[in-house]
């Protein structure tokens, strides 16, 4: 018999994955190169790398935070740290380092 846990964890990552790649079809716009036409393949494009990290910070995270609870807190401090400043900068890597930096911060402050 499948672990309920197991099955809440594959639709919360199927949930984020599928509306990291629907919201900016719906609402955003593709950035555009000059002399390059922007579409919805480029949308599309611009948010794979975003829906991957978050679904590997996701999975990566929810057992630990259903071990422990008190690693919830620097767990959505570092995804929110991910989506906001990719959302601000459309820059996945700065986003990445930023999101673990104040992941580590939060984990040392509050798990010591």
């Amino acid at each position: 018999m499948i672990d309920s846990r197991i099955l809440f964890i594959g639709l919360l990552v199927g949930l984020a994955n599928f509306l990291f790649r629907y919201l900016p079809l719906r609402f955003g716009t593709a950035r555009q190169s000059v002399g390059r036409q922007g579409g919805k393949t480029s949308i599309i494009l611009d948010s794979i790398g975003i829906a991957s990290i978050c679904s590997l910070l996701i999975v990566s995270g929810i057992p630990d935070v259903m071990k422990d609870s008190q690693k919830l807190l620097p767990t959505l401090v570092g995804f929110l740290t991910i989506c906001l400043v990719f959302y601000k900068t459309k820059k996945i890597i700065l986003a990445t380092l930023l999101g673990a930096l104040l992941f580590g911060l939060t984990f040392k402050i509050f798990m010591n």
